[in-house]
């Protein structure tokens, strides 16, 4: 990738794996490396991730024109294929396997984009990728709250205290009279409960 003209944000490295037939003898190892390849023929299809010249143990005749048909070639017996797993995945087939190559080239999966299309919204999205959050002190500013947005809060509770005082309890509007009759010079008096019956 030209970094000059784009920018990038590495991810992750994925596991590099050699592809061979399901009866090949390398599929008794838990992993392989480099070395046990050394006489075996590994294909490099013109469209290997790889940077590297050519892979290690034998070449073959001819480079495959892309990955999949290395896959075909790997499936017909005519040698090896080392790619990331991803790709191992992408062209999985019954008769093949694979198995890690654990001393083999890398492959890194990044985030690029033109830099000459740079914007906020692209600046937000790195800033999420890398873990960032609205909160965080790197992000952009938002705009501060107007001030009537600020005055609405102040209102509504205004007009929640008459409701307040609308719901208030019997007991408490049974105070009130007796304070208000009181201030009139003829105090409440309070209802007359009749004796409870006796039953028989």
């Amino acid at each position: 990738m030209d970094r000059t003209c784009f920018s990038a944000i590495p991810l992750y490295t994925e596991t590099t794996v050699v592809v061979v037939p399901k009866d090949h003898v390398i599929t008794a190892a838990e992993e392989v490396t480099v070395a046990d390849l050394a006489d075996e023929v590994l294909l490099h299809p013109l469209d290997d991730v790889f940077d590297w010249d050519a892979p290690p143990g034998e070449p073959a005749f001819e480079r495959p024109a892309t990955t999949e048909d290395a896959v075909e070639l790997v499936a017909a017996g005519v040698g090896l294929l080392v790619v990331p797993q991803s790709l191992a995945r992408l062209y999985h087939r019954r008769d093949l396997t694979y198995r890690p190559l654990s001393d083999g080239p890398e492959s890194t999966v990044a985030l690029s984009w033109p830099e000459e299309a740079t914007t906020d919204m692209v600046d937000d999205f790195i800033g999420i990728v890398r873990g960032r959050t609205v909160n965080s002190t790197r992000g952009r500013q938002t705009a501060p709250a107007s001030k009537t947005a600020q005055a609405a809060p102040e209102k509504s509770e205004r007009a929640q205290k008459p409701a307040a005082a609308a719901k208030a309890t019997p007991g408490a509007r049974t105070a009130r009279a007796r304070a208000a009759g009181a201030k009139s010079g003829n105090p409440a008096k309070p209802a007359k409960r009749g004796k409870p019956r006796r039953r028989s």
